[in-house]
């Protein structure tokens, strides 16, 4: 035990000694969890503020309705209103991208509406500002839908015999809307944009971490240091349980420092400790096994670091860590829960939503399957690394 230990603590000597291990393990993850966060944090934003004109040239009830429905979603801080009665100034505001979307009414609109002739509200949009434009176009759709029915209320009513439409235009638009949406969101998993982030860079970059102690197996067969150490008195098992425990142990630390610098400078919600920790566990140990079956099978370290590299990237993309893989739908579903990633996004996000240790189980025993068949795989051969040549 004590010869295990000391090789362990001989290889996270040498690697924190090179930079190496630093910068792969915890500077450049947390710098891409941060600016990932920092430019597309704010697009998830659940505050949303836009800001429309109108150019009233009609001054009529109808214009002044439709005023007056863009004044309540200002209330509920949605947009904020201008009111002019200048359409350059209103087209201005659009070019300069002060505003999203311009209202434009002409005048007579409200007295067209009211008769049998036809009214057109233009809507003019910043292309600059997608989300913006498109909630102010829904806007002008809804109140162009409300007067058509309006209307086609009033031209209903008159052909069944009703005789003075003023009447029935006020007694239908004071009419409550038959049918509303109302507002609710589903219970149950979700990322905010920094614990998304911070969860899967930490997943991705777990990979490469822990390749440093397995691949170092195979460097010390290149750099001819694996004779010496097997002519001390140290069982050849020793120098290969040293050489993984340095592994795990380096996978775990880059891991935890992450977990706590994401939670304390991003505001990152991991959810419980102990299931933290269990699936940081499981993940070290899946991404050894993966890690020792692409080493038993290559000639050189850095062979075995280049094809490991590209399957981690291909399962990160697979598996979520970029980006969510929830609504993935065809043969990509299956490629997906095959990914250790996949399963760890899994019980983080359940942990990050408040569920306990149990709600994530299922994630923990798919990463540990994941882990034992390409462990046994991978050490069954690496093993027999461990001799004189």
């Amino acid at each position: 035990m004590r010869a295990t230990l000391t090789i362990a603590n001989k290889d996270l000597k040498q690697r924190l000694r090179d930079r190496s291990a630093i910068i792969l393990a915890l500077l450049v993850p947390l710098g891409m969890a941060f600016i990932m966060d920092l430019t597309l944090g704010p697009l998830a934003d659940e505050s949303f503020n836009t800001a429309v004109v109108i150019a009233d040239a009609d001054g009529g009830p109808v214009a002044a309705r439709f005023s007056a429905l863009l004044d309540g979603f200002g209330e509920e801080g949605v947009v904020t209103v201008t009111v002019t009665h200048d359409e350059a100034a209103a087209r201005a505001m659009v070019a300069s991208h002060e505003a999203s979307t311009a209202y434009l009414i002409p005048e007579g609109f409200s007295a067209a509406t009211a008769s049998n002739g036809s009214a057109s509200l233009m809507v003019v949009t910043d292309p600059d500002q997608p989300i913006g434009s498109l909630v102010g176009e829904a806007f002008a759709d809804g109140f162009v839908a409300e007067l058509n029915a309006v209307r086609l209320s009033v031209g209903t009513a008159m052909a069944l015999g009703a005789s003075n439409p003023a009447i029935l235009a006020d007694a239908a638009v004071s009419e409550p809307t038959p049918v509303r949406l109302a507002e609710g969101q589903t219970e149950g998993r979700g990322f905010d944009f920094a614990t998304f982030y911070a969860t899967g860079i930490t997943v991705f970059f777990l990979f490469f971490t822990v390749q440093f102690g397995v691949l170092g197996i195979i460097e010390e067969r290149e750099d001819g240091t694996m004779p010496r150490l097997l002519a001390a008195p140290i069982p050849a098992r020793s120098i290969l349980v040293g050489k993984l425990l340095a592994s795990f142990a380096m996978g775990v630390a880059s891991a935890v420092v992450l977990w706590l610098s994401t939670t304390f400078l991003m505001g990152a919600e991991w959810g419980s400790s102990l299931g933290v920790i269990l699936l940081i566990a499981t993940g070290v140990a899946a991404a050894m096994g993966l890690t020792a079956t692409v080493a038993a099978f290559t000639k050189t370290a850095e062979q075995a670091g280049s094809i490991t590299a590209f399957i981690v990237v291909i399962l990160g993309i697979l598996g979520g860590t970029f980006f969510p893989v929830t609504r993935v739908t065809g043969a990509l579903t299956l490629l997906s829960r095959v990914t250790p990633h996949f399963w760890l996004m899994e019980g983080f996000g359940r942990l990050s939503a408040g569920e306990s240790i149990v709600d994530i189980l299922p994630a923990v025993a798919a990463v540990m399957a994941f882990g034992v068949v390409f462990g046994t795989i991978g050490l069954f051969r690496v093993r027999n690394l461990v001799r004189y040549r």
